[in-house]
């Protein structure tokens, strides 16, 4: 599903901003299959961008293309920092 007023350079321009921070990746595996993982942005490229997802046995893939959001394939999140007690 594409959004109406997205573009590629509004997603990049995002993506960018959410460098270093910590993140919530959902993505659409297809046939109902969805998989979230928090993780950090830690590279951001022309045409692709990287996390580190925090589990070290983390198996998937870890480089999207700015596509993939538009698509709808995968959404990033900002995680918001709360502290518990």
């Amino acid at each position: 599903m594409i959004k109406v007023n997205t573009t590629i350079n509004a997603i990049k321009e995002t993506i960018a901003a959410l460098s270093g921070k910590t993140v919530s990746v959902k993505l659409n595996l297809g046939r109902n299959k969805f998989v979230t993982f928090p993780a950090t942005v830690n590279g951001v490229y022309p045409s692709l961008f990287t996390v580190c997802p925090f589990d070290k046995n983390f198996l998937g893939k870890t480089a999207y293309s700015y596509s993939e959001i538009l698509c709808g394939r995968v959404r990033v999140q900002e995680k918001s920092e709360t502290t518990t007690k």
